[in-house]
């Protein structure tokens, strides 16, 4: 799945033009480098997203095309 959908489906961000801005505007990683929006996202992936001064780190639990909202939490783990 790509990275602007994973976001937009896991609800780490809004809405999925916002996740591709936050991409190409560099402040999105996955392993440790810059991803573009079109970035392929698969389980056990590490992707930091950084929002002004606050740093979000999450690992990828799992990837769904649709997902309830009470369940999109279920799809990712925030490492502290």
């Amino acid at each position: 799945m790509r990275l602007d959908k994973y976001l937009k489906v896991s609800r780490l961000i809004k809405r999925r033009t916002v996740a591709a801005q936050a991409a190409d505007g560099g402040r999105i990683t996955v392993n440790g480098t810059v991803a573009k929006p079109s970035r392929e996202v698969k389980p056990g992936d590490i992707i930091e997203l950084s929002f002004g001064p606050k740093k979000v780190r999450v690992e990828v639990l799992s990837v769904q095309e649709t997902v309830r909202k009470d369940d999109a939490a279920s799809m990712y783990r925030e490492i502290v």
